[in-house]
């Protein structure tokens, strides 16, 4: 079992040195026992590329098995433990998007200190085009992001929806000239004709904005893009750019900012979210946990259907 947990390591961070320090073993003894590994399998595992070890093919066969057989053994060796959140240790990183550090970090840091005071939660920026990824090279342990198809070894579960409402800044120029009062839906030719920023972590400037206006035949011009809710709303209220934003955040932070809220002028479709995880965390008694935390916490968020 300790040879199959350095290659369990080795696969992780490829790297004897990471392996070491993950699994308590110096740098010598991982050495010696992907030696002894390569002896016993008759092929080998790694190639040096520089300071990194690439896994060759016949390795990355092995990942996902062994990753599963030693968390099913170690579901078998604690499960007559309870879990008991009051003395949890356990570490998570959570990816996603400043979004949640408004609507659920607050709130997630207020509950763990009163049930799991020992526990620690790092939220950290998704990566942009790359969110399973993450996931699945052990950097996030979970990620909040929007509900698709998932691949098999994904597990999800809806969090809550979202609608997209329009914010400008008060006294629009374009805006007051068109005689259009906060509250009120933003004709369409306005809201073509004014400039857009765009909330974007990968940096394209191509949203679902985009493509609720091309099932109507028009378009607009989007002149910035950032990777940040925050950043948005703060170049909203000192710019002539209007934004598209989940209606939760702007209806939060509109009075704060002297913004203006207006509903779209083309049907644009509910954002559904969804807390995703590798399959093999699934059972594991503290995330399934905390999987259960953050829905209960993000539960009042869900739009209500009109």
């Amino acid at each position: 079992m300790n040879l199959l947990r350095v290659l369990d390591a080795l696969l992780q961070t490829c790297s004897t040195t990471a392996a070491g320090r993950q699994i308590g073993l110096s740098q010598p003894a991982v050495s010696a026992a992907l030696g002894r590994l390569r002896h016993a399998l008759g092929a080998p595992l790694f190639v040096r590329q520089g300071r990194r070890l690439v896994p060759t093919g016949h390795a990355l066969t092995l990942r996902d098995p062994l990753r599963d057989l030693l968390e099913n053994t170690e579901s078998l060796l604690s499960g007559a433990a309870p879990f008991d959140p009051a003395t949890a240790e356990d570490v998570f990183r959570i990816s996603g998007s400043d979004f949640y550090a408004e609507f659920l970090m607050p709130q997630l840091a207020d509950h763990l200190s009163r049930a799991a005071p020992f526990m620690q939660v790092h939220l950290v920026d998704l990566v942009p085009d790359r969110y399973l990824d993450t996931i699945d090279r052990y950097d996030v342990d979970m990620a909040m992001i929007p509900g698709t198809t998932f691949p098999p070894w994904i597990d999800h579960r809806p969090l809550h929806r979202s609608r997209f409402v329009v914010m400008d800044r008060l006294g629009h120029p374009k805006l007051k000239t068109a005689h259009v009062r906060p509250g009120e839906a933003i004709p369409l030719d306005v809201y073509c004709d004014v400039h857009h920023i765009l909330f974007s972590p990968e940096g394209k400037s191509h949203g679902i904005g985009d493509e609720a206006l091309a099932r109507v035949g028009r378009e607009r011009r989007v002149v910035m893009t950032l990777p940040v809710f925050s950043g948005v709303c703060r170049a909203v209220a000192q710019s002539d750019l209007i934004a598209l934003i989940p209606e939760q955040l702007a209806r939060r932070v509109a009075p704060v900012l002297g913004l203006s809220i207006h509903a779209p002028p083309m049907e644009v479709p509910e954002a559904s979210l969804a807390l995703v995880w590798h399959r093999r965390a699934t059972r594991t008694p503290a995330h399934r946990w905390l999987r259960d935390q953050i829905a209960m916490l993000l539960a009042p968020l869900d739009t209500p259907a009109v």
